[in-house]
């Protein structure tokens, strides 16, 4: 779809936009905020740049999320993998985190027009369905959220885009704002796409539209073209 078809959608749906989402889009203007979770009180600073290149800033002022910023007890949360699956997987916060870490510096597009180049730290989403064993036949990954937000990518993305949650973004654990504990990262997708505090990863042999999907958003999501070569 091209960057004026997605106004015209932003125009469809404007009423229901002032409710935000819970994928990654926002406005930019950044200042600093309090980490939420326990587990951010060792936090490094942030990372600025990354093998050469600026990277944009962590901290956000403003919430776009369906609900508000969501709190995580990181004692009790559990990543739920099901649907098409041979082995059900309930995952803690640590055994997420002890797959093999991914770190991929990767630019976010809202559909709004505007973007942002961050460090994302976290794992593969490959890692984590392997532990699950797909089903054959398995076509929809479907991801929700906390807040109950949702959104889904096509099972074939999830190794053609090399997704992965992450749990870090610019050396800093993900806060209550930014989605702790778990961001999905999407890369080439648009921002309503990178849903925050997932909590359950779904597979299924039928398409499925998400919140905004269903509000008359596109669901593949594509970056316009003439947007990456900017």
């Amino acid at each position: 779809m091209s960057r004026r078809g997605f106004t015209h959608v932003w125009c469809l749906v404007g009423a229901v936009l002032v409710l935000g989402s819970s994928g990654g889009c926002a406005t930019e203007d950044p200042a600093e905020s309090s980490g939420a979770a326990d587990v951010a009180a060792g936090d490094t600073l942030e990372i600025r740049e990354y093998q050469g290149l600026p990277l944009d800033t962590y901290f956000r002022t403003y919430d776009n999320s369906i609900r508000g910023p969501q709190h995580v007890d990181v004692e009790t949360y559990r990543l739920e993998i099901d649907g098409l699956v041979e082995e059900p997987q309930s995952l803690t916060y640590q055994e997420v985190l002890d797959l093999e870490p991914a770190t991929r510096a990767i630019t976010l597009y809202c559909v709004e027009g505007w973007k942002e180049r961050l460090l994302f730290e976290g794992v593969r989403l490959t890692d984590l369905l392997a532990l699950a064993k797909p089903k054959e036949g398995a076509a929809t990954l479907i991801l929700h959220a906390v807040d109950g937000y949702s959104t889904s990518l096509p099972f074939e993305d999830v190794e053609r885009l090399d997704l992965m949650l992450a749990a870090k973004i610019n050396g800093r654990v993900l806060d209550e704002m930014r989605g702790f504990p778990f961001q999905l990262v999407a890369e080439s997708k648009l921002g309503y796409k990178w849903i925050k505090w997932v909590n359950r990863i779904e597979l299924s042999d039928e398409p499925y539209r998400g919140f905004w999907e269903q509000r008359g958003y596109s669901n593949e999501a594509d970056v316009p073209k003439q947007w990456l070569g900017e």
